[in-house]
């Protein structure tokens, strides 16, 4: 059994989005229900969530951006830049501690304390970009993350696959020209899925050309196609970037019951996923796996779907 580390803190539930958001509190209990039910609690080494300093926020998003959103929040407002992005008073400090509870993981990670981990988070963050807040996201966790890595442990090369039925246009765009971090994304596009980014041909910009690579998914499509393109697509550009440590952008919003998007991956296809990212951690990173939950809005499907991830990161 690997040592897994699961980021829990119920002060993620302060994160008010309003009534009838899709982006509710009540993922993160379904989670830990599902967890919990589970009976994995034992097994993993519950990491309690820190706040982030400001200088690791920095790497990623534009100070006037931060000092916006706080600005935003302390106001009263409900919405920031869009009506989708539900806030509330709490909501830059509870962003703060999603940033936070994720460093802290990478330190037990990186210092051996843990082999892999699950951060279950909220606000998720792979839509946003540099100067901006989009779809549900205000900090780009996964981005801040990996500069975290580069900068604090001098990790050279990291890898981010991202599941989530949409694509992640911040993350993307942020590491666009940067060829030390590879960025896979799989998810639905065209249709009504949000974004609308995240086409074959956006392979990375200058020095980071051939470092994005996606595999867009058309509508209806389910396990199979999933399984072909990562088949095709992740398990070689992996083999040659060699990442040292992979970050997991976690979305279980391509479930054929989730009502977010028009893609039909069932439970087994999602731990078959999870299944063949735990064996490139293997292979390439020496195990450390860090998985960030995004989206995933389904709440009578989350228990089964966290309990299986969790069970796939234990090995158990």
């Amino acid at each position: 059994m690997r040592k897994t580390g699961y980021l829990h803190d119920m002060r993620y539930l302060l994160h008010d989005t309003g009534p009838y958001h899709p982006e509710m509190p009540e993922r993160l209990i379904a989670i830990h229900n599902g967890i919990k039910d589970g009976g994995l609690l034992d097994h993993l080494t519950i990491i309690p969530a820190s706040r982030a300093e400001l200088k690791w926020i920095e790497t990623v998003h534009d100070k006037n951006y931060i000092r916006r959103f706080e600005e935003i929040c302390l106001c009263g407002h409900t919405t920031f830049e869009d009506q989708d992005n539900g806030i509330c008073h709490d909501s830059y400090e509870t962003a703060f501690l999603a940033v936070g509870g994720i460093l802290d993981t990478i330190d037990m990670v990186m210092e051996g304390k843990i082999d892999n981990a699950f951060c279950a988070v909220r606000p998720p963050g792979h839509h946003a970009e540099q100067n901006k807040a989009m779809g549900f996201c205000y900090f780009n966790n996964v981005a801040i993350a990996a500069r975290y890595l580069q900068m604090k442990w001098g990790i050279n090369r990291v890898g981010i696959i991202d599941f989530d039925v949409h694509h992640g246009n911040g993350t993307q765009h942020i590491f666009e020209t940067d060829p030390t971090v590879f960025y896979y994304s799989i998810h639905e596009h065209p249709s009504f899925a949000y974004p609308g980014t995240g086409r074959e041909f956006e392979n990375g910009a200058m020095e980071g050309k051939g470092f994005t690579k996606n595999s867009p998914v058309l509508p209806g499509q389910g396990d199979d196609i999933y399984k072909m393109l990562i088949e095709r697509d992740l398990l070689p550009a992996f083999e040659r970037f060699e990442p040292e440590i992979i970050l997991v952008s976690t979305g279980f919003d391509a479930h054929k019951d989730d009502e977010m998007a028009d893609i039909s991956v069932t439970t087994e296809g999602f731990s078959w996923i999870m299944e063949t990212i735990m064996k490139l951690g293997d292979t390439y990173s020496k195990g450390r796996v860090i998985s960030v939950l995004e989206g995933g809005y389904c709440i009578p499907r989350l228990p089964e779907l966290a309990k299986e991830h969790v069970q796939i990161l234990l090995n158990v």
